[in-house]
C-alpha cells in the first residue's frame, strides 16, 4: 500500500498534497518486528516515549516513522519522520486503512463490563451460529476464527493485531465478530476506528484501580465505547446496574435494556436455580421463551439476558436464541464443575474481583449443606485496594479460606497475602503460598457434602512470578489430587 494512502487516512487535510510515493509492506509498533519497507509507529507507553526506538526501527529497514515527538533521529539516513499528536490514535487509523476497513464487512459486537464479558461473548457467538452466521471471537481465553484457535495475549489486543484479526475473519467468511472490550483496551484506543454494530454493558464494580485510579475514571473508560457508537448502532445495557441511566445518556445509539429486577426491554423472570443449572423465562416485545441452561447462578441469568437483548437488536429468530443458549456448554474456568459427588463438590472460577467472588460464593453457599472451603489469592502489580475487600468477602461466605498466590508478578507473595488478611477479622483462614499445596490442603480438608472453590485464575494455565512464568492449571492440580486419592471424576 502507498504511504500517501495511509497518511490520508491519518489526516486528509494535512497530507492532501504530501509528495511521498512510497510502498509500505507492513506497519509495526514494535521496533523488533520491523523489516524492510515497514512503517514504524513509535507508540508512546505509560512510562516512556516511543521515539526512543526510532533509531532501531530505521536500522532494521523502516522507510517511514510516525512519532508524537521526543528524541530526534540520529542516523544519517533520509527517512521521513512525521509527527502526530496521539500515536495510539494514529496506529488505529493506519491499521484500519492498511487492512481494508474489515469492521465495515462484519457485524462487530463489543462487550464490556467488570464481570461477565467472556461468558456473554461466547453466548452471543453460540446464538449467531445457530442463526446461520459464521462468527469469530476475541477475548480473554483465546481468539477464534472459525475452527482456528489463537492463544490470547490481551483481552483486547493492540490495534494492529485487532484489525488483522478482523481481516482474517472477513477472509475466512465470518459474518460476525464478538469481542471483549476491556477498559484498558478502550482507554488506549485499541478499538478505535472499529465500526461497532452494537456494544453490550454487563456491570461495573471495583477493579483495575491501579490503572484508572478511581471508579469514575473506570466508568468513563467503559462509557467511551458507547459514546463512540453511531446513531444506527445498538447499546445493550444492564438496567440492574446503577450506571445504566447515565450510560444511556452518553450514547447516540438505540438503547435496549435487560434486567432481572428492574424494568427493562428484555426481562428475566421465574428463576429456578440449582447446582445442576437454571430455568427461567425471558420476555421481550417480540418473543417469550422458556429457557433451561447448564450455567449456574443468578449472574449467569444476567449474562444470558445480555445475549438475548443483543440477539433481539439484530432480529435473530427466537428459535435460534433458544437453541444457542440451551446448547451452550459452560465456559472454561467460569464456575466450572470439576467433580460433584457424594464425596464433595469442587468448582473452578475466574473470580478475581470482590463482586465476582461474592457472586460465586453466594451461589455455592446456598447449595452447600456443610462446609464451603475457598482457595484464592490476588494478582500482583494490580489493584491493591480490592485485596482486603476480597478477604472480607471470603470470610463472610466461606467456612474456611486458604489464601495463596495468584499471579504475584513483581510483588512479594507473602505481602499480597497479608493485605488480603487485613480484611479478615476471624481466624478461619490459613496462608499457604504455594498454590498447588494450597489446593491440595483444601481438598484434604473436604468432607462429605462440602464444597471446594478454587478461585482467581479460572482458565489460565500458567502462573507469573517476578523472575519466571510457569505452567500451572488449577483444574489439572485438582484432577491429579483426585486421581491420587482414587476419587472418580
Amino acid at each position: 500500500m502507498k504511504l500517501k494512502q495511509l497518511l490520508l487516512a491519518l489526516d486528509k487535510k494535512r497530507f492532501a498534497d504530501y509528495p511521498l510515493d512510497v510502498d509500505i509492506a507492513s506497519i509495526c509498533c514494535d521496533s523488533r518486528q520491523v523489516s524492510k519497507d515497514s512503517l514504524f509507529v513509535a507508540v508512546d507507553g505509560e512510562k516512556e516515549k516511543g521515539s526512543r526506538f526510532i533509531d532501531a526501527a530505521i536500522a532494521k529497514g523502516a522507510c517511514c516513522v510516525i512519532t508524537s515527538g521526543g528524541r530526534p533521529v540520529t542516523l544519517e539516513r533520509e527517512v521521513p519522520v512525521i509527527t502526530f499528536p496521539d500515536t495510539r490514535v494514529a496506529v488505529a487509523r493506519l491499521a484500519d486503512e492498511f487492512f481494508g476497513h474489515p469492521s465495515e464487512k462484519l457485524k462487530v459486537i463489543g462487550v464490556t463490563g467488570t464481570n461477565g464479558k467472556t461468558t456473554v461473548t461466547y453466548l452471543i457467538k453460540s446464538i449467531a451460529e445457530k442463526a446461520g452466521f459464521s462468527s469469530g471471537l476475541i477475548g480473554t481465553i483465546n481468539y477464534l476464527i472459525k475452527d482456528k484457535v489463537i492463544p490470547a495475549v490481551n483481552t483486547t489486543p493492540g490495534a494492529l493485531q485487532l484489525q488483522h484479526l478482523l481481516k482474517q475473519m472477513v477472509d475466512n467468511g465470518c459474518k460476525w465478530c464478538v469481542m471483549e472490550a476491556s477498559s484498558h483496551g478502550i482507554e488506549q484506543d485499541r478499538a478505535a476506528n472499529i465500526d461497532f454494530t452494537a456494544a453490550v454493558f454487563t456491570n461495573l464494580t471495583q477493579d483495575h484501580l491501579d490503572y484508572h485510579h478511581n471508579l469514575e475514571n473506570y466508568f468513563l473508560a467503559k462509557a467511551k465505547l458507547f459514546s463512540g457508537l453511531s446513531g444506527g448502532a445498538y447499546a445493550i445495557i444492564n438496567a440492574d446496574s446503577p450506571y445504566s441511566l447515565r450510560l444511556k445518556s452518553l450514547t447516540k445509539a438505540k438503547c435496549i435494556t435487560y434486567a432481572i429486577d428492574s424494568f427493562a426491554d428484555v426481562k428475566g423472570s421465574d428463576l429456578i436455580l440449582s447446582l445442576e443449572g437454571s430455568k427461567f423465562i425471558v420476555e421481550s416485545e417480540s418473543f417469550k421463551l422458556k429457557l433451561k441452561t447448564g450455567l449456574i447462578g443468578r449472574h449467569n441469568i444476567s449474562n444470558i439476558l445480555a445475549a438475548c437483548a443483543l440477539a433481539a437488536s439484530q432480529k435473530i429468530n427466537p428459535e435460534a436464541i433458544k437453541e444457542g443458549i440451551e446448547n451452550f456448554p459452560a465456559v472454561r474456568g467460569r464456575l466450572e464443575k470439576v467433580i460433584q459427588s457424594e464425596k464433595f463438590n469442587v468448582f473452578i472460577d475466574y473470580a478475581h474481583t470482590p463482586d465476582a467472588l461474592e457472586n460465586v460464593l453466594k451461589i455455592l453457599r446456598q447449595w452447600t449443606p456443610k462446609k464451603l472451603i475457598l482457595v484464592f489469592g490476588c494478582g500482583g502489580d494490580r489493584d491493591r485496594l480490592k485485596r482486603p475487600l476480597m478477604g472480607s468477602c471470603a470470610e463472610k461466605y466461606a467456612d474456611w479460606t486458604v489464601i495463596t498466590s495468584d499471579n504475584p508478578r513483581g510483588e512479594v507473595p507473602s505481602l499480597i497475602a497479608d493485605e488480603i488478611v487485613k480484611g479478615m477479622k476471624g481466624k478461619n483462614h490459613k496462608i499457604v503460598l504455594s498454590r498447588k499445596e494450597a489446593i491440595d490442603y483444601a481438598l484434604a480438608r473436604a468432607k462429605a457434602q462440602d464444597t471446594v472453590l478454587v478461585a482467581g485464575k479460572g482458565h489460565e494455565n500458567y502462573q507469573i512470578f517476578a523472575d519466571r512464568k510457569i505452567d500451572f492449571d488449577d483444574r489439572q492440580v485438582v484432577e491429579e489430587w483426585l486421581i491420587k486419592k482414587q476419587i472418580s471424576i
